[in-house]
């Protein structure tokens, strides 16, 4: 399959002793390991792979936790499948992030320093905001953008048809939870979350982390990346700088990207991360496309065989 698209994840998708068996049995993902815990200045890869949860679970962890992650797989991937050549690549908030180390807009390491940036100034505007979330199933998006305006919230993920999440106050998310149903909404579900992202309670984190950004030496990705916030790829740095630092309080348009994604002609993905999230996501918004998921050591190992 040459027509391969990477896709990687996004907070919440984080789950204790993720990388555990890639560290274990690889000597390139040790040496990704040792050089995050070192780029960092704390322990990433024991958490990652130790926890406890509630440390893993922190922002300011789970975020550099995943970019590790999703790009170790990829690492591993590509010694076993040299002929490996992706086309494209996307991922869900922290994920895009990821997707532009994978392409060669940042190295390994800048990246890794600034998704720890990003994480750290995140949680810190969930401590400073009482901010809450809610996944709403079923409802269109008139429908959803309409409960929003009433209850004075946010709409941060466009995950996948009938799957749109909403963000802002713990009142205002409890409001709309309320009124779901009188917009048309079948199920309002209130996330477990720390606080209100991609909203405007997170502006602050957005503010601070655009100086970081702009520090960050970039160069045009060397495959396509699409963005969450304009669902469409984007290639000059400035524009990159843009897309990530407007994402923090904008919407995550994962359809709409994937969409994107489909019209240039591609249907292989290969998903990078823990919890095959993204996969059951690209299922409901085109059931003809297919996703391989790798997470471990016996899903790298099926992902070899079917690409094989």
């Amino acid at each position: 399959m040459s027509d391969i698209v990477l896709l990687f994840s996004g907070q919440g998708a984080q789950k204790t002793g993720m990388g555990k068996d890639f560290i274990e049995s690889s000597a390139t993902a040790r040496q990704m390991a040792d050089a995050a815990d070192q780029a960092l200045g704390f322990p990433i890869s024991k958490i990652m792979t130790e926890g406890p949860e509630d440390e893993l679970t922190k922002t300011a962890h789970c975020q550099p936790a995943l970019y590790l992650h999703g790009l170790m797989a990829l690492a591993l991937l590509r010694e076993k499948v040299p002929s490996l050549n992706p086309v494209a690549a996307a991922g869900l908030s922290l994920g895009e992030f990821t997707a532009h180390a994978a392409a060669g807009t940042f190295s390994f390491e800048d990246g890794l320093k600034i998704v720890g940036k990003r994480g750290a100034l995140m949680e810190q505007a969930c401590n400073a905001t009482q901010g809450s979330m809610a996944a709403l199933i079923g409802g269109d998006e008139a429908q959803v953008r309409e409960l929003a305006k009433a209850a004075d919230v946010d709409v941060a993920n466009l995950n996948a048809p009938g799957q749109i999440v909403l963000s802002g106050s713990v009142t205002g998310i409890d409001d709309a939870i309320a009124k779901a149903k009188d917009f048309g909404i079948r199920r309002a579900i209130k996330l477990n979350v720390a606080g209100a992202y991609h909203s405007r309670l997170m502006q602050s984190a957005q503010d601070a982390l655009a100086p970081e950004l702009a520090a960050v030496p970039m160069q045009a990705p060397a495959i396509p990346v699409v963005c969450n916030f304009a669902a469409k790829a984007v290639s000059e740095p400035a524009e990159i700088r843009s897309m990530l630092e407007k994402q923090v309080t904008g919407s995550v348009r994962w359809t709409e990207s994937i969409q994107t994604l489909i019209s240039m002609g591609h249907r292989h993905f290969i998903e990078l991360g823990p919890g095959k999230v993204i996969a059951g996501l690209v299922a409901k918004i085109d059931k003809d496309a297919t996703v391989i998921s790798v997470e471990d050591l016996p899903s790298l190992e099926a992902a070899i065989q079917q690409l094989a």
